[in-house]
C-alpha cells in the first residue's frame, strides 16, 4: 500500500480541476495581453476566474491579484510596503512560514525595517495581549501573522488580530495558504489588508496562487516589466493555472463541510491509534485539539529510539509519505524551526513527524501508517 500523508506540502490535483485546465493548454493558447481574438478569449477566461475567486471569498474582483503562489504573495506585500516606506516596523512571530520569516529577517539585516516578535506559550499560541501593547506604542506598523500554522496546526484568532490592528491603525497581512479552501473566509466581514493563498493546497495546480489586496490598501508591483494583473504583477499569466485555481477553490468551498467531517475522522483515528500503540507519544502545538487546529495537520513527537534518525526514510521505504516539517525547507531531515522554537524537548532525541490529510485519504491508510510506524519503533528497541 502506498499512502500519501503530506498534504500540507501539496495536494493531489482534483480530476475536475485538470478537466477545466486542459483546454487552456491545448486549444486556447493566445497571450491574454494580445488584442486579437485569440488573446481576448483567454483574457476573458482569466477575468471570469478572478470574479469567481472574488465571489467565493466575498471580495471585489479588483482585489484579487494572481501570482505564482503564497511565497511570491508574501514577498510582494512585505518587500513593497517596506520599500515604499509605508512600513517602518513589522510585528510577526518566529513560528511563521519561512516565506515571511526569512523575508523580514533579510529586510531587517539590510536596515530597512525594525522587526518585533510576539511571545508564545509552550503550545505555540501567540500572546495577542502583547500585540495590543506593541501597537499602542508605535506607528507605521505592519502585522504579519499566519492564519493556520503549516507545521503544528495552530489557528490564529484572525478576527481578534484584525480588530486590534484596526483599533491602532496598523496594517494586517496574513499568510492563509493552509486555510483558504479549508475554512470559511469572508473578506467583507474580516477587516484585513493583505492575504496570501496557493492553489496546490486545495487540490489545484502548483505554481499559481493569489494575493488579496484590500481596495483601501495600496501596493506597488514587486515584479515589473509588464502591465498584467492590473499593473500589479508583470509577466504573462499562468492561464491554465489560474483557471485550475478558480475551479479548485470552487470545489473546496462547495464541499468544505463534508471534507472537514471526513478528514477529522481520519485525524481522530490517528490520534487514538498512535496513543494506544506508542508509549510517550506527544502531539505538538494544538494539532491534536480537533476543535481548535487545522483539521488537516497532526504533528507528532516520538519517544527516543534507535529508529528516529532514519524514520522518515524508513517510512518512505514502507510506502508512507510524510514530512518532518515544511516542504519548503532544504531537506526533509533539516528539522522544523517551529518545533525548535517551542523548545519543549531535545530534537536530537525525539523524532518529529507531520502527518497531513486530504479528502482522498481513507481510514485504512491511517491504520496502515500507524501500524508501520509502531513496527519500526518496536524493531529498533529490540536491536
Amino acid at each position: 500500500m502506498n499512502v500519501y500523508l503530506d498534504n500540507a506540502a501539496t495536494t493531489q490535483l482534483d480530476p475536475k480541476v485538470l478537466e477545466v485546465m486542459l483546454p487552456y493548454l491545448e486549444r486556447f493558447y493566445g497571450n491574454p495581453s494580445s488584442t486579437h481574438a485569440h488573446g481576448r478569449e483567454v483574457k476573458a477566461a482569466i477575468e471570469k476566474a478572478r470574479k469567481q475567486v472574488a465571489g467565493l471569498l466575498n471580495a471585489h474582483p479588483s482585489e484579487i491579484i494572481f501570482t505564482s503562489g503564497g511565497t511570491e504573495s508574501d514577498n510582494t506585500v512585505l518587500r513593497t510596503l517596506v520599500a515604499s516606506k509605508k512600513v517602518k516596523q513589522i510585528v510577526t512571530s518566529k513560528l511563521e512560514h519561512h516565506a515571511v520569516l526569512h523575508t523580514v529577517q533579510e529586510l531587517e539585516q539590510e536596515g530597512l525595517v525594525k522587526v518585533t516578535y510576539l511571545d508564545f506559550d509552550e503550545n505555540g499560541n501567540l500572546n495577542l495581549d502583547q500585540l495590543e501593547e506593541m501597537l499602542a506604542h508605535g506607528e507605521d506598523i505592519l502585522v504579519s501573522l499566519m492564519h493556520g500554522n503549516n507545521e503544528i496546526g495552530n489557528l490564529l484568532d484572525i478576527e481578534r488580530v484584525s480588530d486590534i490592528c484596526k483599533a491602532h491603525a496598523a496594517l494586517f497581512h496574513s499568510d492563509t495558504v493552509q486555510t483558504v479552501g479549508h475554512f470559511n473566509i469572508d473578506l467583507k466581514d474580516l477587516d484585513i489588508d493583505f492575504l496570501a493563498a496557493s492553489a496546490h493546497k486545495f487540490h489545484g495546480p502548483k505554481g499559481v496562487g493569489f494575493m488579496y489586496v484590500n481596495k483601501n490598501s495600496k501596493l506597488k508591483p514587486f515584479i515589473t516589466g509588464g502591465n498584467q494583473e492590473r499593473e500589479m504583477r508583470g509577466g504573462t499569466e499562468n492561464v491554465s493555472g489560474i483557471i485550475g485555481l478558480a475551479k479548485g477553490l470552487e470545489i473546496a468551498i462547495r464541499d468544505m463541510e463534508s471534507h472537514k467531517k471526513h478528514i477529522l475522522s481520519l485525524k481522530r483515528r490517528m490520534v487514538e491509534n498512535l496513543s494506544k500503540r506508542i508509549a510517550d507519544v506527544k502531539f505538538n502545538g494544538n494539532s491534536s485539539d480537533l476543535g481548535n487546529s487545522l483539521y488537516t495537520v497532526l504533528n507528532v513527537s516520538l519517544p527516543p529510539s534507535e529508529a528516529n534518525g532514519m524514520l522518515l526514510f524508513s517510512l518512505d521505504l514502507a510506502g508512507i509519505s510524510v514530512s518532518g516539517g515544511s516542504a519548503c525547507s532544504s531537506g526533509a531531515q533539516a528539522g522544523s524551526h517551529v518545533i525548535s522554537a517551542l523548545n519543549q524537548y531535545n530534537p536530537t532525541e525525539r523524532a518529529t513527524i507531520r502527518f497531513s490529510f486530504s479528502k482522498y485519504n481513507q481510514l485504512e491508510e491511517i491504520d496502515f501508517a500507524c501500524e508501520k510506524l509502531s513496527e519500526l519503533l518496536t524493531s529498533a528497541s529490540l536491536v
